[in-house]
């Protein structure tokens, strides 16, 4: 009890950022938050936190166990919910974000089948490029692709996600396919912008990447031309296996340089930090994870 207890003071300090806040959440005085966080770092052999009469500050320790620690406690009360639920149905208001053009495609369709399922839910889907702010805007769940940074949310990791150089056979045939990294120069590269690189796994040094500026004589900001453009035959495209899993199964484009492919990212659902996650958030995270875990869902294995 008492190592939960110093858990909990923890989690609610370092993501309220005080010492008061994190008592007022808690039930208890700062002095007993205090006096937990310290007992927590004394038992760890490690400074969690950096205090001063102002703030809280996470250490590099710190930050690392935060989120270990933010995922015991959301499944500890996930684990309890399953057990108490019975005959508790899904309902109420859920609202999603997602980035517009992954949400179009691998979240939008699937929010029909969940209402299907659950029907004293409705669902508002927010499909948008920009970091929502889910605390103000209200949002139970935010997808995400990447490095997360903001340590006040709790991640759930749905999936894997690459990236891959494609292009249509007929570009192949006519051009060749690189066999190098080196081998990017003489081919006409799709991309973003010429401040944008594509990034592989870094020959010269195993375990690292390396960011490669392409050049070509077609760029767009928006990815969906990009991979109109590949099979068109104009040139080699850098996307994401969300993109361009069913070309590649059905063999409209192919990937070329597979053996350079960076590690793939991570497919994350995040919301704000809850002592128990609402049931219909929990059922839609689950459902996100268990498609995105099918090795055949993304066109070929991710």
């Amino acid at each position: 009890m008492d190592q939960f207890k110093q858990i909990s003071a923890f989690v609610e300090a370092a993501t309220r950022g005080s010492l008061s806040a994190a008592a007022r959440a808690e039930g208890v005085t700062p002095a007993i938050v205090g006096r937990r966080l310290d007992a927590l770092e004394h038992r760890l052999g490690v400074r969690l936190l950096t205090r001063t009469t102002r703030r809280l500050t996470l250490t590099f320790e710190g930050q690392a166990f935060l989120e270990d620690c933010q995922r015991l406690l959301n499944d500890l009360a996930n684990a309890e919910a399953s057990v108490s639920l019975g005959g508790v149905k899904a309902s109420g208001h859920l609202k999603v974000s997602a980035p517009a053009g992954f949400g179009r495609v691998h979240v939008a369709p699937h929010v029909a089948g969940f209402l299907d399922a659950h029907p004293e839910v409705t669902v508002n889907l927010d499909l948008s490029d920009r970091l929502v702010d889910l605390v103000n805007e209200s949002i139970d769940c935010a997808v995400r692709i990447g490095e997360l940074t903001d340590s006040s949310l709790v991640s759930v990791r749905l999936g894997d996600m690459r990236r891959m150089v494609v292009a249509s056979p007929d570009y192949v045939a006519r051009q060749g396919a690189p066999a190098t990294l080196d081998d990017l120069a003489r081919h006409e590269c799709l991309s973003l912008g010429q401040q944008r690189g594509w990034t592989f796994r870094d020959p010269a040094q195993p375990g690292t990447t390396a960011t490669i500026k392409v050049a070509g004589r077609l760029e767009c900001n928006d990815g969906a031309v990009l991979r109109e453009w590949a099979l068109a035959g104009r040139g080699l495209a850098w996307r994401s296996m969300w993109e361009v899993g069913e070309d590649l199964r059905t063999g409209r484009l192919v990937s070329v340089l597979d053996e350079f492919a960076a590690p793939p990212l991570g497919i994350y659902a995040v919301f704000p930090q809850r002592r128990q996650l609402p049931l219909r958030v929990r059922l839609f995270i689950d459902l996100l994870k268990h498609t995105y875990g099918r090795a055949d869902y993304w066109g070929r294995s991710a």
